[in-house]
């Protein structure tokens, strides 16, 4: 009998499901016309939904991910964590 003990992680998954959701609401905002990176900085630092269009559910999309992951998934990405 082997004792090893198996890891699960969720995290791949929801980091993977982060990318895709921002990648969607990128291009929502690009072609609604909008500065993306300023949209979506502007929706992080105060959370208020309205820096996201409607445009594609975009809005929708990303209310649906908690800023503390956003965050983590996002400083993740940029120190080549994932």
């Amino acid at each position: 009998m082997i004792d090893k003990t198996m890891v699960f992680s969720l995290d791949d998954n929801k980091d993977d499901q982060i990318k895709l959701t921002l990648n969607t609401v990128y291009r929502a905002l690009e072609e609604k016309g909008y500065n993306p990176i300023n949209q979506i900085v502007g929706y992080i630092l105060s959370e208020d939904p309205t820096y996201i269009t409607t445009y594609n559910n975009a809005r929708n999309l990303i209310s649906r991910i908690d800023r503390d992951d956003l965050l983590e998934a996002l400083v993740k990405s940029y120190l080549n964590l994932t």
